[in-house]
């Protein structure tokens, strides 16, 4: 089997893009992949354009090889462009050989090690940022199954919000504590919004609202400004890892005991082998991942199997129940959240086909995800 082929489609919301590659055969076979670049869906398409010399001509059963060809062969250190572009291709092959096999890409990669995937909501807060309609949103999440959902409180800032921003915070979580209850979790996103001091002081303030984790509560860059945030809050879970793009780089997070959880995005590290290692490399550790998603139904389904084979598999974060629902029909075949958890796929492959009329229907607009501008959280899709 060689690959003879790339197709790449651009489909936009109002505020996320999707960047997706289909890689044709010549059996006749395809295979799907998925990125969301944030604000640069057409540098990532040109880039997979580019890169797909590195493939065409190839066995994708081969993907070791690919994955190094690609990293290994242009001489340039992987960021998120590259890092997510190779994840495109990564994944497809991944789809081609499960189909092939007539088996689930899971199967493939060590089998089930549970039953069902305990899912997290994001996404359903757009809404004003007044307790009465976080709590009546909040509601409607718990009221679906879930007993987890993500949120930011937090209005524009950087380093630092004044004392009555902060007094909002407070009673936001608060609202959202009521109207979930005491059982569900409240994770906490902070964008790296925050000085460590500041990160800090803020969560004194929220920690007797019950925090599930903290995310990313100072900027990713600089992982001792990280530590010092762990140090001082004995008791909280940290999650960080959205915007590190290669497996190499989490190494000293790792080394500096610095947080909890990880949350590498399997669309930005490179794929789903390249996953499955990092997390066999968190489990050294004793470190549980979580993955980041805030894709459509592509990158959705590839974490399931990843999810679904890990055995430090924590929750999954999902978007499409409430920001853009009508994502799912880009690429049907994913399961449903039901009761708080996704089934495990059982369809060959990654169990999703592209609907290019759905596509075609939504394309690329000019959003643009910025959350340090006035009313970011309604405009923007109110997350990652």
């Amino acid at each position: 089997m060689r690959i003879t082929e790339i197709e790449t489609f651009l489909v936009g919301t109002e505020w996320r893009n999707f960047t997706i590659c289909r890689v044709h055969t010549d059996t006749g076979l395809t295979g799907l992949g998925e990125s969301r670049i944030p604000n640069h869906p057409h540098a990532l398409e040109a880039y997979a354009r580019a890169a797909a010399r590195h493939i065409v001509g190839r066995d994708p059963f081969d993907i070791e090889s690919l994955v190094m060809r690609m990293r290994r062969d242009d001489y340039s250190r992987a960021g998120e462009i590259m890092s997510s572009g190779i994840a495109l291709f990564e994944m497809a092959c991944w789809d081609i050989v499960g189909k092939a096999l007539q088996q689930p890409v899971y199967r493939l990669l060590g089998g089930k090690v549970r039953d069902r995937i305990r899912a997290y909501a994001n996404g359903w807060y757009r809404v004003e940022r007044t307790p009465e309609q976080f709590h009546a949103a909040a509601k409607a999440v718990v009221s679906r199954g879930y007993t987890a959902l993500k949120f930011d409180p937090f209005g524009p800032g950087y380093y630092e919000i004044d004392l009555a921003e902060r007094r909002r915070v407070v009673a936001l979580v608060e609202a959202v504590r009521d109207a979930i209850g005491p059982d569900a979790e409240i994770l906490l996103e902070m964008h790296g919004r925050f000085s460590p001091v500041q990160a800090v002081q803020i969560v004194k303030l929220l920690a007797p609202y019950g925090l599930g984790w903290i995310e990313e509560p100072v900027p990713p860059e600089n992982l001792a400004a990280l530590r010092s945030v762990r140090e001082q809050l004995p008791g909280i879970t940290i999650a960080t890892g959205e915007r590190i793009h290669a497996r190499h780089e989490y190494r000293e997070l790792f080394e500096l005991r610095a947080a909890d959880v990880i949350q590498f995005d399997v669309t930005h590290i490179g794929g789903l082998l390249e996953s499955k290692k990092l997390a066999a490399q968190a489990d050294v550790h004793y470190v549980t991942v979580a993955p980041h998603n805030v894709g459509g139904q592509i990158s959705t389904a590839a974490n399931l199997h990843l999810a679904a084979c890990t055995t430090n598999f924590r929750v999954q974060e999902y978007f499409n129940d409430f920001a853009d629902p009508w994502v799912k029909d880009i690429a049907p075949g994913c399961p449903d959240v039901v009761d708080g958890y996704f089934a495990l796929p059982t369809a060959p492959g990654l169990g999703v086909e592209l609907d290019e009329a759905v596509c075609a229907a939504h394309p690329v607009g000019t959003a643009h995800f910025n959350l340090f501008a006035e009313g970011w959280e309604k405009r923007e899709g109110s997350g990652r």
